[in-house]
Formats: C-alpha cells, structure tokens, sequence
C-alpha cells in the first residue's frame, strides 16, 4: 500500500521553521548556535523529503517538532543565558538557569516516542521489551552527546564553554545523561497507550 495519503504535518513543521528563522537571527553565538541547532536542522528536513516513504504518527512528528523548538531556543541564547532559565531560577531560587535541565530531559521524553515507534515498526515488539529497548536507546543517545561535549571541549577549548553549558556544576555530565532517562520513562507512562493507538491505525494504512 502507498503512504502518500498519509498527510506530512504541515503545521507542527512550519511552526519550526518560523522558529528556526527568528533561532538563527542574530544568536548569542554563531558557533554555539550551529552546534546546538545541527539536529533540528538536519533531522526534520529529512523527516519531511522522506515522509512518502516513511510516514510517522501524529505523535512522533509532534515530538520532533516540540524537542526541535527547545534545541533552537538554546542554541539562540545558549542553554546557560536562555530567558526561561532565569525566570525558573528567580522564581524557585534555583542556584543555575536550568534551561539546559529542560533540554535533557527533552532529549530522553521526545525521542522515546520515535525510538519505540522505530523499534515497533522493525519488528513489532510491545509491551516491556517495547519499553525496555526505548529507554535505551534514549540513555544511549544521551551517552553519545555526552561525548559529542567532550570531543567540542577538546576541539574548542575554552570556545566550548556555551555548547557545555556546565555552569560550574562538576556532576553535569551525570545529571544530563539522569534526566534523559527520565524523560524515556516520564514519556512512556504517559504517552505509551496513545501512541500504541496511533501506530495501529498507521500500519493499518501502511502495513509495509
């Protein structure tokens, strides 16, 4: 069966790239910037050309848009001076901006949603295996851009400061890759049975 029916969602993605336009007008750091947006830039373009081959539930490309607008607000004022940041600080007394916080735990709850609806699509594993490999997946990731950091910091030195984002903090590195695993799970527990109904009705359409 043909997926061009499958409508591409055309409102979540011009939403980012009116985001995308005001993230890249005059940012804090062009460096920074680059560095902090190259996923959105990247991943939704390809999301969107490959749509007739590879269509994706309303709740994973929901997912990508909302994750793509938080990566493209930090990489504007970097994680350490985003506005939000400071509100939350004054407003809870935290002793940081804590945007980068948010963007971590962002980083484990959206693409929890793309790697289960992936790794369902592949081969149909539910349930806790479903769960299981997901919530992996995501502690990987966050794995991975913990190296990303550490290679920009060996590259850049002192240039990597707003990309690491680190405020001081000497446990960061575990705290990011924490809250990941906790967006995977926060994600799961409250969007598991939708999205499991979401993608029924999607392989119903397009079963291949």
């Amino acid at each position: 069966m043909t997926t061009h029916h499958l409508p591409r969602p055309r409102s979540a993605f011009a939403g980012v790239a009116v985001v995308a336009a005001w993230s890249a007008w005059q940012p804090a750091d062009i460096t920074t910037w680059w560095m902090e947006a190259i996923p959105a830039l990247v991943g939704l373009p390809l999301a969107w050309l490959y749509w007739g081959r590879y269509p994706w539930t309303r709740l994973a490309a929901w997912a990508m848009a909302l994750h793509a607008v938080i990566l493209l607000v930090g990489a504007h004022y970097t994680y350490a001076l985003t506005p939000l940041g400071f509100w939350l600080q004054e407003a809870f007394d935290f002793s940081r901006n804590h945007y980068d916080r948010i963007g971590h735990l962002a980083q484990g709850f959206f693409p929890a949603i793309l790697a289960r609806e992936v790794i369902h699509r592949a081969t149909r594993l539910q349930g806790r295996w479903l769960a299981f490999l997901a919530t992996c997946f995501c502690l990987a990731f966050s794995a991975f851009y913990e190296l990303i950091e550490w290679w920009a910091a060996l590259a850049l030195g002192a240039g990597a400061d707003a990309f690491l984002a680190t405020q001081g903090d000497p446990w960061d590195t575990q705290w990011d890759m924490f809250l990941a695993l906790c967006g995977a799970i926060l994600a799961q527990l409250l969007l598991a049975a939708r999205h499991n109904q979401q993608l029924a009705a999607l392989l119903r359409r397009a079963p291949h």
